[in-house]
């Protein structure tokens, strides 16, 4: 009854217009106050605080300052000129290069609130300038932000890695063959949502613009490539790529280019400082309301509610993934994997579950979970630098869910999927 109550107390807060951030904040403070316990209340500030002050929130502004620096510097102009040449033949092709730099870009961060709020700037740009329809451009740029922390290197799987003690190594390679059918899905959506709504197209391939955007691009196009290279060989965490991004761009925009006077640089500092604050002022009320949440037990009834049922690995994992879907809707993802590795981890492998197959289950649901309301932080970093609502985003994002939902069946249904290439590569030890 009382999990019922904070949620639907949440529910009319965001019915009735509020700012997510503010619903998220007035439903726990008035859950407390409500309970006549307001000394917890003197612990509101040090939650907000602490929510956001993770080290892998630190790209966050780094990420935000390379898009902007980009976006005013020529690179992106540079980057999308190459790819719309490249692909603008095909029907909604900004769309597809979405995808793909997504995917270039997935070893920048590892993290998905990161690549959304740096990298989305330079995609909604780049497909603002060409006339593609705002809610198509913000939803398929929240989406493929999704595939990062599961094609490697990635954050959570580092995370569950600790709390399970299952090889990195081998989650990195488990989360290829996924990742690839993320992109894969996400092409095929855009595919069918550019047939229908006749987006943005090319009569024919245009191979002197190819080699022209080839050359202008050249330096730009070297970004995720030092960014990777960084990651892999090991001079650079995933969180300090942000910093490398940035003074990289920032280099190439004033020293190169010279499309960034210093005088413009206060301006696009403060854009920076005003995009990172939406952000985190969402992720601050979404730490203590998830504190509430942990406070009063709710994931662990919704968890015990909903185990017990069957002994059938199928029906176990089935409740499993609904469990991690719906508490994704409500906590961003880290914290549900702290919160049910240790639930969970038991009952797969009593039932036979491989735990590298269920890590990757783990960080998909999460990801499904950064894309659905009410606390979808994917949702809201897009939203924000986007100018949509979220109800609105939410919408358009329906065709993409609906292929991440497909691939997530799939790795859950057939093992392999996961399981594949690192046994492959690194055997069953």
């Amino acid at each position: 009854m009382l999990t019922f109550v904070i949620l639907a107390v949440l529910l009319v807060f965001i019915v009735l217009g509020l700012p997510i951030a503010v619903a998220l904040g007035l439903t726990a403070v008035g859950f407390y106050v409500f309970q006549g316990d307001t000394r917890i209340l003197a612990m509101l500030p040090q939650r907000m605080f602490s929510a956001t002050t993770g080290f892998t929130l630190l790209a966050i502004p780094f990420f935000i300052l390379a898009g902007n620096l980009m976006n005013t510097g020529g690179i992106t102009e540079r980057i999308f000129r190459f790819a719309d040449a490249c692909v603008g033949h095909i029907r909604g092709g900004l769309g597809q290069v979405n995808v793909l730099a997504s995917l270039l870009f997935s070893g920048m961060s590892g993290a998905a609130v990161a690549d959304a709020a740096g990298l989305g700037q330079v995609e909604l740009k780049a497909m603002a300038d060409k006339g593609y329809d705002p809610d198509f451009s913000a939803a398929i740029t929240a989406a493929s932000s999704t595939i990062g922390p599961v094609f490697p290197p990635s954050i959570p799987f580092v995370l569950y890695s600790s709390l399970t003690g299952v090889s990195v190594a081998k989650l990195f390679l488990a989360g290829v063959v996924p990742g690839l059918l993320m992109a894969l899905a996400l092409m095929v959506a855009v595919w069918v949502m550019a047939r229908l709504h006749a987006m943005p197209r090319y009569d024919h391939i245009q191979w002197r613009g190819i080699w022209e955007g080839f050359r202008e691009s050249f330096l730009s196009l070297l970004t995720p490539v030092i960014i990777i290279y960084g990651i892999f060989s090991g001079y650079f965490t995933p969180t300090e790529a942000g910093v490398v991004a940035s003074a990289y761009a920032l280099f190439l925009s004033m020293v190169v280019y010279r499309e960034i006077r210093p005088s413009e640089l206060p301006g696009i500092l403060w854009e920076t400082l005003r995009h990172t604050i939406r952000v985190m002022f969402v992720i601050a009320a979404a730490g203590f309301f998830g504190w509430l949440l942990v406070h009063q037990h709710v994931p662990n009834k919704l968890v015990a509610s909903m185990l017990g049922f069957s002994d059938n690995p199928a029906i176990i994992l089935a409740i499993v993934v609904a469990v991690l879907l719906v508490l994704g809707m409500f906590l961003e993802g880290i914290a549900v994997i702290v919160l049910t590795v240790p639930l969970f981890m038991p009952v797969v492998a009593q039932v036979g579950v491989d735990p590298v197959q269920f890590g990757v289950i783990m960080i998909m649901c999460s990801m499904v979970g950064l894309l659905t309301p009410p606390v979808g932080m994917v949702l809201f970093a897009v939203s924000s630098i986007s100018n949509l609502t979220v109800g609105r985003l939410s919408r358009a994002l329906t065709p993409y869910l609906i292929g991440l939902c497909v691939v997530l069946l799939m790795v859950v249904a057939i093992p392999a999927v996961s399981t594949w290439l690192p046994y492959l590569m690194l055997g069953e030890n």
